[in-house]
């Protein structure tokens, strides 16, 4: 077992305990938990597809911040969609959570094929880490998550898209469709300790594409929920199965350099707080 694979396995086996002692209690003394970035506003759809026929997985993912162990047991996105696509073409959404560059990394990448030995982006410092939080995943189709949505504009324009993971293009140009809430029942909710994360949903359409849509940055109250004092609010990154394990940053490394906007993209999550989790005797 390489010290890659070790390193994640004992991260599982932890999560997996946690998740457990948490769930087999219920603790008093939770309060409840939100997280916003806020509505969306019109300055950017980046592709985050789940893999089916003819194409590759896309992921895009931005971070939050928890202060406590917390149980997330809900969570919502905001997307476009192309014109007149029924809701009921959302075949399939699948949740990942990571944690930040190098936890969950192979920072050396002195083993595997030679397309994966050397990093392909110009930094991955405080991107998401190489892999998922295994413990964290949810999706549709394994009964983990439930989904309803909702139609909130039929004609919804964004200045800007990203579908192409590559440096440097500036993006894929301005976009008019249908912008989509989508609420996410966790059926199996999420147990993270304290920490910060990226928070990544994929979306698989019956035909076209998700792009999920950009919030406002910097967060503003009160629709949003900026990050503590001392914490730093990071961008939002995007990989698909070429570039894996790497990141771009959507602003930076593909609209353009340091001249271009960094994003938010706009989602919540909502959940309890269980203070002190896993203190012997609590």
């Amino acid at each position: 077992m390489t010290t890659m694979s070790r390193a994640v396995s004992k991260a599982t086996l932890i999560g997996a305990a946690l998740t457990l002692s948490v769930c087999l209690t219920t603790p008093l003394w939770a309060s409840t938990f939100f997280f916003a970035t806020g509505s969306p506003n019109g300055q950017l759809g980046a592709l985050s597809r789940r893999p089916s026929a003819g194409k590759i997985e896309t992921e895009t993912a931005d971070d939050f911040f928890l202060t406590e162990t917390t149980v997330i047991n809900h969570a919502t996105i905001f997307g476009l969609l192309p014109v007149g696509t029924p809701l009921n073409q959302i075949r399939d959404v699948e949740v990942e959570v990571y944690h930040i560059f190098p936890v969950d990394s192979d920072v050396d990448r002195t083993s595997g094929p030679p397309t994966f030995s050397t990093p392909n982006v110009p930094t991955r410092v405080n991107s998401p880490s190489d892999v998922e939080i295994s413990t964290a995943t949810r999706e549709r189709t394994t009964g983990t998550l439930a989904i309803s949505a909702q139609v909130r504009s039929t004609n919804f324009f964004v200045s800007n898209t990203v579908e192409r993971v590559i440096l440097r293009t500036g993006g894929d140009g301005s976009r008019t469709g249908e912008e989509v809430e989508i609420s996410i029942i966790f059926t199996s909710p999420i147990v993270l300790p304290a920490g910060h994360y990226f928070f990544r949903p994929e979306v698989l359409l019956t035909s076209g594409d998700f792009l999920y849509l950009s919030g406002p940055r910097p967060i503003v109250a009160p629709a949003g929920t900026p990050f503590p004092t001392g914490t730093t609010d990071l961008q939002a990154w995007i990989r698909n199965s070429n570039l894996a394990p790497d990141w771009l940053r959507i602003g930076t490394d593909i609209i353009d350099g340091g001249n271009a906007p960094t994003f938010k993209m706009s989602f919540s999550v909502t959940g309890e707080t269980v203070p002190e989790a896993g203190t012997p005797g609590q």
